[in-house]
């Protein structure tokens, strides 16, 4: 049986967000709706994104549904799609988006998804259903394709090695057979504190799935969503996604742009479209000693200002 899944940093991120009745929230996360049912209970009107069709269908049965006007809006679509979404809904700013980032303990938990390597299941890794599955690109993709993914989103410095052992391995249509590629590929030590596959199936899951452009585009989408005032509360789980997340935060506040004896200034003189970032915020023991799959997330959040969205301004 599946575990339950535990939002991370959920009291935290409400309160970043400070939902007061009537405002309009984008959940751009929805999965199994820890954030939205926090947002629900404030009195605030949420609008949630999933791409898992399967959250989406879980989401249909909440009452707030079926209210008139409903206080739950479902958007079966990505969460980088949100502008396009929101316009469509009639909805032309927002109070606050929260996000999420990264694979769901639904998810991950259920074998028949392919996201874990704990349990053997079909090489799929596809948040959506659709599109390449996991086993489509390693069967298909070239060696120095495969290479460069372990490489770059799971930052495997032997992702040649771990590469040409796939390639070896061809065809691979389960976890447990690409865990055990990975493994003897590079030298598994069992007891070891970290799993050597760990890395390769992050690597995978997040090209499969476009994560880390579709956080790129979903922190603009936000930026030219957000009222003045408007609020954006980010978690993440591993250093890529928070490298993304505090890069944004940095240039939209102007905090890169000043310069000094040793850089000259940057010819980026926009006005800052947030403020008051909050320093990285992380879980704490008791929340740990909960849920240890919290122990490596990181939440920033970060207050609109009045300024244009850089793209319109």
């Amino acid at each position: 049986m599946s575990a339950p899944h535990i939002p991370v940093l959920l009291d935290e991120a409400i309160a970043a967000l400070d939902p007061q009745p009537g405002d309009v929230i984008i959940d751009a996360t929805f999965g199994a709706g820890g954030y939205t049912r926090r947002l629900l209970d404030a009195g605030a009107i949420v609008h949630a994104f999933d791409r898992d069709p399967d959250a989406i269908a879980a989401g249909r049965s909440w009452p707030e549904t079926s209210e008139q006007p409903p206080r739950l809006i479902l958007h079966p679509r990505r969460f980088s799609e949100m502008l396009a979404a929101m316009s469509e809904a009639g909805v032309a700013s927002v109070d606050g988006v929260v996000m999420d980032i990264g694979v769901s303990s639904m998810q991950l938990d259920q074998a028949g998804r392919g996201f874990a390597f704990a349990v053997e299941g079909p090489l799929d890794m596809r948040m959506s259903r659709e599109g390449l599955s996991a086993a489509d690109f390693l069967n298909e993709a070239d060696e120095s394709e495969i290479a460069d993914v372990l490489y770059l989103y799971g930052e495997e410095r032997q992702s040649r090695r771990v590469a040409r052992a796939i390639v070896a391995a061809r065809p691979l249509s389960t976890t447990g057979e690409l865990a055990r590629v990975v493994r003897k590929a590079l030298g598994h030590h069992p007891g070891a504190p970290k799993d050597p596959a760990t890395r390769s199936f992050q690597a995978i899951r997040i090209h499969v799935n476009a994560e880390l452009e579709e956080l790129e585009t979903g922190l603009a989408a936000a930026e030219g969503l957000l009222r003045e005032g408007g609020r954006l509360a980010v978690v993440s789980f591993h250093s890529l996604e928070d490298r993304i997340v505090k890069r944004f935060l940095r240039e939209a506040s102007g905090a890169t742009a000043k310069g000094s004896r040793h850089l000259p200034a940057a010819n980026d003189l926009s006005p800052a479209t947030f403020a008051s970032l909050t320093k990285a915020i992380r879980p704490s023991a008791a929340e740990l000693a909960r849920n240890p799959r919290a122990r490596s997330a990181t939440l920033r959040a970060a207050t609109r200002t009045a300024a244009p969205a850089r793209e319109a301004a």
